[in-house]
């Protein structure tokens, strides 16, 4: 740190103001040779050192801790003497508009006020050594950082006036008894002066560090890691009880802002749940509760992805724990009340808010029936792998009433649609190719909060897909929709459903949501349509037992299909299904939080055959 100080009472009170307490040592002896040359004594080794006035301005700029590149402004807190590092600002920042100006009268400047701690100290500086400078709009920004160039003005401005003072030998302004109480306030607070150097020392060396190794200026970094233990028992007739599993879902997200009001989302993901095109090695396919293809299921938990171990763009699989990005999304303001966004790896959960409570794969609910409306997740739109490429806006109505929109393509990077089978009437892409003529979705929210209380959200979504089916991933009936009809079949849907929120007091809130899935054949040469209902009701709690923890209990209706015309069919061994469900988050501390839990599934896949079904989770959550 800087040893010296300029030997005057003017340039000390300068530098003691601009500085704010600058962390630098007053000096035992100060002493005045002649007017041109100015002796200082090094407080460590006690050697004079000799100044004149051409080189005293370079001394004391390359003693003093200002880099060429930026500078750190360093306030300290008079009530408690506490040092806080304040934002660094760039050397050239000043505009033209900001030349200082030399000012004669502190009244001069409109935004200084008596009551400002260092009044007196800038009312001496102007009024009787006449060295302060203003800006031209009549301010003094007292609170702002200063500037390499403004340090030199306000110096040189000070320097021209010690001079001119000595040289006019007007010893009634530059007095020894402003020296010799400098001089006394050095000694009294030399203790202070020398803890103040070292925490400012401390704080410019871990400010260089974080300077050397941060991440970068424009992107945060944020992470998300589940390990979990699930067990099941139950399931299709003749089964046997699967083993206890254990599984791990890792998340990476970039967040990166180029305006400050945009951000692009990049999301790289890595987990060990199986499956594949066929279910193979997936706790749903050994409780005979899967799908025979993409193996969905009502059994999986809130963060299994949609399909495990499958790349369903081609069919091909994907190892476990391999890296992939899941999350590839830009959004941007281009008006006050207008936002847009686009991605080739998106969800609709990026855009629409979640209004149940119970949503967060890592946090809330433990199953994937009750973390969103299955609206929501038509079309693979909460695939868990970023299934869609998707384009959209959010307009915001008025504070309590917002409409979001977006267009979503699955296959949009695949040029045409490959002639090979993965089974019969099944291409090896069976959801198309190119952005508009494979399988797509065009849906909407209109989120509406008429009190504080309540949240509302209404979704709206129509779907085209290559093949049979309602690509949720929230049961085995998912798959081969139309009952009856080929899976190759393409078809068309028209999803409605409601969610509702209402917070009974700061600490509990009731929520639930409907839905209906209306499927009919895209074919013309086949006349099927059937509808699927679901609904879900519960009770969230926060803050239970323990600041932090939260808790649900909810129960519902899995996805069901209630009605089936034309070549489609409602079933044999037809029961309607119900999911009951409980969980406890235990929030260890801020990064790091364990949920046990279950949910019970009666008549599974709403087929009485099956029995009654318990899968219990225990799950814990790591973020950074």
């Amino acid at each position: 740190m800087a040893k010296y100080l300029l030997a005057s009472a003017g340039g000390v009170g300068f530098l003691w103001l601009i500085a704010g307490l600058s962390p630098v040592q007053a000096l035992p002896n100060l002493e005045i040779e002649n007017k041109n040359v100015a002796i200082y004594q090094d407080v460590e080794s006690h050697e004079k050192v000799y100044f004149n006035k051409s080189n005293l301005a370079n001394a004391i700029s390359d003693k003093l801790p200002i880099s060429n590149e930026s500078q750190k402004n360093l306030e300290v807190d008079s009530a408690n003497n506490s040092l806080q590092a304040i934002t660094s600002q760039s050397a050239n920042s000043s505009q033209a508009s900001d030349k200082l100006a030399q000012v004669t009268s502190v009244s001069q400047l409109s935004d200084v006020q008596p009551t400002d701690w260092a009044f007196q100290a800038l009312q001496s500086l102007v009024e009787r050594y006449g060295c302060i400078a203003g800006y031209p709009n009549e301010t003094y920004r007292g609170n702002r950082a200063m500037t390499r160039y403004e340090f030199a003005a306000g110096l040189n401005a000070c320097l021209d006036r010690i001079n001119e003072l000595i040289a006019t030998a007007t010893g009634d302004l530059v007095k020894k008894e402003d020296l010799a109480t400098l001089q006394k306030l050095q000694e009294q607070f030399a203790a202070e002066l020398v803890t103040l150097r070292g925490r400012v020392d401390a704080v410019e060396e871990r400010t260089a560090k974080l300077e050397a190794n941060q991440f970068s200026t424009t992107t945060k970094l944020n992470g998300e890691v589940i390990i979990a233990g699930v067990g099941a028992s139950g399931g299709a007739p003749n089964n046997s009880d699967s083993n206890i599993i254990l599984v791990n879902r890792v998340r990476l997200n970039l967040t990166t802002s180029f305006t400050g009001k945009d951000s692009l989302i990049t999301g790289l993901q890595a987990y060990n749940f199986l499956g594949g095109a066929d279910g193979q090695g997936s706790l749903q396919q050994s409780l005979g509760l899967s799908s025979p293809l993409l193996s969905a299921s009502s059994a999986r938990t809130s963060f299994e992805p949609q399909f495990p171990g499958l790349n369903v763009n081609t069919l091909s699989s994907v190892g476990a724990n391999s890296v992939q990005l899941y999350k590839l999304l830009y959004i941007f303001p281009v008006a006050e009340k207008l936002t847009l966004f686009a991605g080739t790896a998106a969800e609709t959960s990026d855009a629409f808010p979640a209004i149940t409570p119970f949503y967060g794969e890592g946090q809330e609910s433990i199953s994937r029936f009750a973390g969103l409306n299955p609206v929501l997740r038509v079309s693979g739109g909460t695939s868990g792998t970023g299934l869609a490429s998707a384009a959209g806006f959010i307009f915001n109505i008025s504070p309590n009433l917002d409409l979001r929109a977006l267009y979503g393509s699955v296959n949009a990077n695949l040029p045409e649609k490959s002639a090979s089978e993965a089974v019969p009437g099944v291409s090896t892409t069976p959801l198309g190719a190119g952005l508009f003529s494979g399988s797509s979705i065009i849906a909407t929210q209109l989120t509406f909060k008429p009190s504080p209380a309540l949240d509302i959200g209404l979704n709206y979504a129509h779907s085209y897909h290559e093949i049979n089916i309602l690509a949720t991933g929230l049961v085995s009936s998912d798959i081969g929709a139309l009952a009856g009809v080929a899976t190759g079949t393409p078809v068309a849907l028209n999803s409605v459903g409601g969610t509702l929120t209402w917070r009974l007091s700061p600490k509990i809130a009731l929520s639930g949501y409907g839905a209906a899935i209306f499927v009919d054949a895209a074919s013309n040469s086949v006349n099927a349509s059937t509808t699927f209902t679901s609904w879900m009701a519960g009770v969230h709690f926060r803050d239970l037992f323990k600041s932090g923890n939260t808790a649900g209990i909810l129960f519902g209706q899995p996805l069901y299909r209630t009605d089936a015309s034309g070549s489609a069919q409602l079933g044999e061994n037809r029961a309607t299904p119900y999911h009951l469900e409980g969980y406890y988050r235990v929030k260890v501390s801020d990064n790091i939080s364990i949920t046990p839990g279950a949910f019970i599934l009666f008549n599974p896949e709403g087929d009485s055959r099956n029995e009654t079904t318990t899968v219990g989770v225990l799950r814990t959550t790591f973020t950074f």
